[in-house]
């Protein structure tokens, strides 16, 4: 705003307030984004984790049909 009839500026409490609670604000949405990403790749290893037990699962399946083929086929 600058000076205004020959008197300087200053800043009032309530614009004060308002700075801090934006600044708390602005911590809390970046301590928010840090825990979304550290979920996010949790649940990015928890889905490599549940793929590859899908995997084995289905490996040991064929394995044991393939072995009963095996066993079948003289």
């Amino acid at each position: 705003m600058g000076e205004r009839f020959g008197f300087e500026a200053f800043d009032c409490a309530p614009a004060l307030r308002l700075e801090a609670h934006e600044r708390v604000a602005e911590l809390q949405f970046a301590a928010m984004n840090k825990r979304l990403d550290r979920i996010e790749e949790m649940i990015e290893r928890l889905e490599r984790r549940l793929w590859l037990t899908v995997y084995g699962v289905v490996a040991v399946i064929l394995a044991q049909a393939f072995q009963g083929l095996l066993v079948a086929v003289p």
